[in-house]
């Protein structure tokens, strides 16, 4: 439900820029601390730190908001990744907390979520911590073919459902259609039908190498994956993307890479 939380809301992280020009998105979002200050020492930090140097500060909040969805989906070195969320939810709620039609506690809770991340026993299943917990301690192969192929269904339901959205649309159209639902804020990024047929793709790679044990077929949807991913970024607010992804689409196809790398071997060890 973390990773979910943040894959949610990296979508409007937009470089170049990230809403400088415009004073939207990011930059409006951090001007809140000092508009609206919840700790004075932390409002003067982000007005005479944080903001003259936007742009860079835009670049790391996109990486750690990547990350974190990334991290807490796949089940990959879980506690750094509660490390991470304590700190963006302290810094987060430190910015908007006081702003108006904001409630404070739900940045406690953030906090609150992360802490049991970090605390409890966490990525024991479908993870790829447990795969590398198997792998020191016995035979992994059985737990990532079910990672894999786990993954690889989920994949291919978001590739079918952004397929369906976008028939009748220009196969490379800029902006894509949302997967998820808005109503619960559930979303899992924008996809043309390029992208929906490069997810599905890359699903039924993953799909064929658990069925099939076969490693060459999971490090090729890595790839596949992983050029999609780095395409978007390339384009995002220099030029149309191709995919019409935003980073959510991205981190999306982060976390297929990370899968189909993660979840080795495939085949029980003689």
């Amino acid at each position: 439900m973390a990773g979910l939380l943040w894959l949610a809301h990296v979508w409007w992280k937009v470089p170049p820029d990230f809403g400088e020009h415009r004073r939207t998105g990011l930059w409006f979002w951090t001007h809140l601390a000092v508009d609206h200050p919840v700790f004075p020492p932390y409002s003067w930090l982000v007005e005479h730190l944080v903001l003259p140097n936007f742009t860079p500060f835009g670049w790391l909040v996109l990486v750690l908001e990547t990350l974190l969805p990334v991290l807490l989906l796949t089940g990959t070195a879980v506690r750094l990744a509660a490390l991470i969320g304590i700190g963006q939810s302290v810094a987060i709620g430190l910015s908007v907390a006081q702003a108006p039609n904001e409630w404070p506690w739900a940045y406690a809770m953030m906090i609150g979520i992360h802490l049991v991340l970090l605390l409890a026993p966490s990525a024991q299943y479908a993870a790829v911590d447990a795969v590398r917990a198997a792998r020191a301690g016995g035979d992994a192969a059985p737990i990532a073919r079910r990672l894999l192929a786990g993954w690889g269904v989920v994949l291919a339901l978001i590739g079918i459902v952004a397929a369906v959205k976008s028939l009748g649309d220009n196969f490379v159209a800029p902006r894509g259609r949302g997967v998820g639902y808005p109503p619960l804020q559930l979303f899992l990024g924008d996809y043309n039908m390029l992208a929906a047929v490069l997810l599905l793709a890359v699903a039924v790679l993953m799909l064929a190498a658990a069925v099939v044990r076969a490693r060459p077929l999971a490090m090729i949807a890595a790839t596949i994956a992983a050029a999609a991913a780095l395409s978007i970024y390339l384009q995002l607010g220099r030029t149309e993307v191709w995919l019409g992804g935003n980073p959510s689409t991205a981190a999306v196809f982060i976390c297929a890479t990370v899968i189909a790398l993660g979840a080795r071997p495939l085949r029980v060890s003689s």
